[in-house]
């Protein structure tokens, strides 16, 4: 199976976040593109999450139903499905670290699944994982620093 790689025009993997995708610039996701996922994907879905928070991992983002074959989502493109994130709302809200907390990491991990999943739209996490379990052919990840 070949690799199944995700990438950002806007960051490279373990480089820093760029402003404008965070809570103190336009907070627009940055654009994503990813490869071939394998044979077999159906769909594609995308958490990404802030293991340093200091109240434990803080989720972002929240996305599936992504078509395998766009190969892209575009700066501040919203997925087809968007769960809740840890700030209390439906889609991407960029990095925003306390001040002063030093630098955080942010995860995105895009799966490859055998089929799109049947969950509603603003699902929360723990929703995604049981909904995922079984399905996840492969994970891509892109790993973007940020500091306040």
């Amino acid at each position: 199976m070949a690799d199944f790689a995700l990438s950002s025009e806007a960051f490279a993997h373990g480089e820093a976040i760029p402003q404008r995708h965070a809570c103190e610039g336009q907070d627009v996701s940055p654009p994503l593109s990813w490869t071939d996922p394998p044979a077999g994907t159906r769909a594609l879905s995308l958490v990404v999450d802030d293991p340093d928070a200091p109240v434990g991992t803080f989720t972002h983002w929240l996305a599936w139903r992504i078509d395998p074959g766009a190969r892209a989502l575009a700066e501040g493109e919203a997925p087809p499905a968007e769960g809740r994130n840890d700030f209390g709302t439906t889609g991407w809200r960029g990095p925003c670290p306390p001040h002063g907390h030093g630098p955080h990491r942010y995860f995105f991990r895009l799966r490859a699944l055998d089929e799109a999943l049947d969950i509603g739209e603003g699902a929360g996490r723990h929703e995604l994982e049981r909904a995922l379990r079984g399905h996840v052919l492969t994970t891509a990840e892109l790993m973007g620093t940020y500091e306040r």
